[in-house]
């Protein structure tokens, strides 16, 4: 017991600090797996993995929730009325989330048996590394969007619905289904298309956790279901730990990430990227 309580708390540990940032937290997992095995019952491991994705949903809900919240309260008027800004960004959200959804709805199976392995997270972790260090010396160029990314709100300040479209949130949208290869990262995907797009980079990351809330909460639901799976009060407790774990990292490295991109850019996270995917390689090969 002692042992698999340890196992949960130190992959409680990893989703969090992964989930959010462009590092994969899928690839990671799957990683950590092959070195400290959580179970051998691979629907267990598949719920938990549920659980503590949802502590890390649950952290950015607690981050941000004044900025999500759709509802605010007038003190001119003394009332408590609809934000148009927040309802605009909800919009946003759900017109982004479509593309993954539907691919991730008929073809999650698939993908897990074919992608969901050490070689091909190690290969996508080398690669969209590569991108991220491409894109930052592209972006060290064009000083106004390095300006305005530097000077980008913090936490809960600014409106990001005011950087976004339609159009743009279908494509930040498209860029996430890259994320379905596991060792590319969804909030890297989603990050990298933003960047593109123009945003500044507090509000492709902020854009990006938004995004983690539905895409996260369905691809858990589904799994549910497919689970049909119940457990004892040992196997309950190490989910409820895992929970707890990754949403108080998870919390902390929001915090922290988004004040670091006020100042820095996403060069370490490509180096780290590429160092990661070039050890596992030698590791397999060996």
């Amino acid at each position: 017991m002692v042992t698999n309580i340890i196992k949960s708390i130190i992959f409680g540990i990893v989703e969090g600090i992964t989930e959010f940032l462009p590092i994969s937290s899928t690839g990671h997992l799957i990683l950590l797996d092959n070195i400290l095995k959580l179970s051998n019952d691979r629907a267990f491991t598949n719920l938990f993995e549920i659980f503590i994705q949802s502590g890390a949903i649950l952290s950015v809900i607690f981050v941000y929730f004044n900025k999500l919240w759709p509802l605010e309260y007038k003190k001119n008027e003394k009332k408590i009325k609809f934000s148009s800004n927040k309802i605009k960004l909800w919009i946003y959200i759900i017109i982004a989330i479509i593309p993954f959804g539907i691919v991730g709805l008929f073809a999650d199976d698939f993908i897990q048996e074919r992608f969901f392995n050490p070689t091909c997270v190690s290969i996508t972790l080398i690669f969209y590394g590569i991108v991220f260090i491409i894109i930052e010396i592209f972006l060290s160029r064009k000083e106004k969007i390095e300006k305005t990314a530097k000077n980008a709100p913090v936490y809960i300040n600014g409106d990001t619905a005011n950087y976004l479209d339609f159009k743009k949130a279908f494509i930040i949208g498209c860029f996430q289904l890259l994320a379905v290869i596991p060792g590319t990262s969804r909030s890297a995907a989603t990050i990298i298309g933003g960047l593109i797009l123009g945003l500044p980079r507090v509000v492709a990351a902020e854009f990006s956790f938004f995004l983690a809330i539905p895409t996260l909460i369905g691809a858990g639901l589904v799994s549910l279901i497919k689970a049909k799976v119940f457990y004892n009060s040992e196997a309950i407790i190490l989910l409820a730990i895992g929970f707890i774990v990754s949403f108080i990292v998870a919390l902390l490295v929001i915090r922290f990430f988004i004040k670091y991109l006020a100042k820095h850019d996403f060069k370490i996270f490509g180096y780290y990227r590429i160092i990661l995917g070039i050890i596992v390689l030698i590791l397999l090969v060996l």
